[in-house]
């Protein structure tokens, strides 16, 4: 061994260099404060790097440049390690008293706008081998702004120029004939790098899409991108944990962007791929939110997904449940009516689908039913035909329960035809049968309460005749619900009940019948009316 070579170097741990204290020093600012002040002949040296930046190969390069008295060739392929590696030796003009491997690499990056795209990418991945350093140096930023200003720039779609020459007339044609054929390559122009940016590793990508998305890219162009990134990656990993990685990182990236330019479609793809994906909760809970606050576009499939490994129960009611609770997260208030009753719709279908499930739980079952507000429905018929489906098949629930599950029922939203379903249905507890039956009463009350103010414009004998019956019936109902006693046997309760349902029956066809009669009438008086009108004045 040289015994000037009085310095020894771990790099890392991959290797071991034996060099001269005093020629490193001479250009590492670094290695200089650490034994600049050793004379020669002293004890063996020895220092130990665990974060050297490109690691031992690196680290043989720097001592090349500083043996060779600051001469080394550089190019587009080292230039980042060599800067990064000069960074943190420390490599400054003010140590070595002339140019020093700093200012060489420094001024190889300031004409990067000179650089080819494919000398940009190269130098790109290898500061994937070199983070932080790379970061915290600024590297990765001067090549992060070329190619990002490289993308929009190719993005924008410039217009025929005009000019006012005698030519003018003639280059305008040129430019026309060729735009059918520049429009078929506009989503080219947009995506063409999406290819060369997918070889990136997922830290990197998350450095570029939050760059992108600063210097305001179309997030549409952008969301196509990572959904592609995404398929790439999966495509080309080995392990569990790099597909975990790359969902993780497509999430936290697309999470920022516009939701109204993301395809649902695409988002709930994800969903299911994420399904047999151990995601951190965090990114699994940004996904759920980004699919629910577009959930008026989902279909009844996109809801029908399985049950988590270990559960008993058929489909996985409480992600849907978590995705009902994004959609009204801001409330309901803020959510445009027709949305809401786009979702209560869906959310019908389903509950209808995962009625017959004899695992599913009456909490759940309550719990979908109740997910949206009232005003999100104009009828209750479809939760009621469900809640029979669930009853049928659940058939042991008590009363109690029973009676949970239907206080989800608005009754005043069920049809007549509804009620009386319900009030024969033997698999109902009796207390809502009489519910469902005293609020058709009032209905028909109400009903006929305004049948009786417009009373007037009926012919009077045909009126009278007909207001006495529904008098009489109307005094029945109200004196019948006046003795009705729910809390009576439910046998006695079930005969009190038939007896009303004959009535509700019958004034239903008395209100029928007025009501015709009252639109014939106020026809034939407005007819009358215009005629009158429209006849020619005999005198002027």
């Amino acid at each position: 061994m040289d015994v000037s070579c009085d310095l020894e170097v771990d790099v890392n741990g991959e290797e071991i260099f034996i060099v001269d204290k005093n020629v490193i020093c001479s250009y590492s600012g670094r290695i200089n404060k650490l034994f600049g002040k050793r004379k020669r002949g002293t004890k063996y040296l020895k220092v130990i790097f665990h974060d050297f930046p490109g690691g031992a190969e690196s680290f043989e390069l720097i001592t090349r440049f500083c043996y060779n008295k600051g001469k080394i060739e550089i190019n587009h392929i080292n230039v980042s390690t060599l800067y990064c590696a000069a960074c943190y030796m420390e490599m400054e003009k003010s140590v070595s008293g002339n140019q020093n491997l700093f200012e060489l690499t420094e001024n190889l990056l300031a004409d990067i706008r000179y650089w080819t795209w494919s000398e940009l990418l190269d130098a790109l991945k290898q500061c994937q081998n070199l983070i932080p350093v790379a970061s915290s140096s600024g590297v990765i930023d001067k090549y992060l702004d070329s190619l990002i200003g490289r993308v929009a720039s190719s993005c924008e779609t410039s217009p025929c120029p005009s000019t006012s020459s005698a030519d003018s007339s003639g280059f305008r044609l040129s430019c026309d004939s060729k735009s059918t054929e520049s429009f078929k390559n506009s989503t080219f122009r947009a995506t063409w790098w999406f290819e060369d940016l997918a070889a990136f590793e997922p830290f990197l990508i998350d450095i570029l899409v939050k760059q992108m998305v600063s210097r305001n890219l179309d997030h549409g162009i952008l969301s196509k991108f990572l959904f592609y990134y995404q398929k790439s990656r999966f495509a080309s990993a080995k392990t569990m944990d790099e597909k975990c990685k790359t969902m993780e990182t497509v999430i936290e990236m697309l999470y920022l962007l516009d939701l109204s330019c993301i395809s649902f479609k695409t988002l709930f793809g994800m969903l299911r791929i994420t399904l047999n994906l151990k995601i951190s909760k965090c990114s699994r809970n940004k996904l759920e939110s980004m699919i629910g606050s577009l959930l008026d576009q989902a279909t009844l499939d996109n809801l029908l997904l399985p049950s988590p490994v270990g559960s008993s129960y058929l489909y996985d009611v409480n992600l849907v449940l978590r995705l009902l609770k994004s959609f009204i997260s801001k409330g309901a208030c803020c959510v445009p009516l027709t949305r809401l009753r786009k979702v209560a719709s869906l959310i019908d279908l389903y509950i209808a689908e995962v009625a017959p499930d004899p695992c599913l739980k009456p909490s759940k079952f309550l719990a979908l039913v109740k997910s949206l507000p009232e005003s999100a429905r104009d009828s209750y018929d479809a939760i009621y035909h469900a809640t029979v489906m669930y009853f049928e098949v659940h058939s042991g629930l008590c009363e109690e329960e029973k009676m949970k599950i239907c206080s989800g029922l608005n009754y005043e939203k069920l049809s007549s035809e509804a009620c009386n379903h319900l009030a024969q249905n033997k698999k109902f507890p009796s207390k809502s049968a009489g519910q469902a039956l005293i609020t058709q009463q009032v209905k028909l009350k109400s009903l006929l309460q305004e049948t009786n103010q417009a009373s007037p414009y009926v012919d009077s004998h045909c009126s009278f005749a007909e207001a006495k019956n529904t008098g009489k019936e109307d005094q029945q109902i109200v004196l019948y619900a006046g003795k009705l006693d729910l809390s009576t046997e439910n046998e006695k309760l079930k005969v009190h009940l038939q007896g009303m349902q004959c009535r509700v029956l019958e004034l239903e066809k008395v209100c029928r019948k007025m009501q015709n009669q009252m639109a014939k009438m106020l026809k034939s008086r407005v007819s009358s009316h215009n005629n009158a009108r429209s006849l020619p004045r005999l005198c002027s």
